[in-house]
């Protein structure tokens, strides 16, 4: 495991408490779904990269 696969997989996780959060706070739906789409691609870039698809 790389240190920007780490790093990735960190922020990921990080946004999708944020989505988790806002969702409960009744934020505006906007933000949400910004947030759960930079959480999935973080997710997504941080485990490609572990897997070697992507470098």
């Amino acid at each position: 495991m790389t240190g920007l696969s780490t790093i990735l997989i960190v922020v990921g996780l990080f946004l999708a408490g944020g989505v988790y959060s806002f969702s409960r706070q009744g934020m505006p739906r906007g933000v949400i779904v910004l947030l759960a789409v930079a959480s999935a691609m973080c997710l997504v870039a941080g485990v490609m990269r572990i897997q070697g698809i992507w470098e």
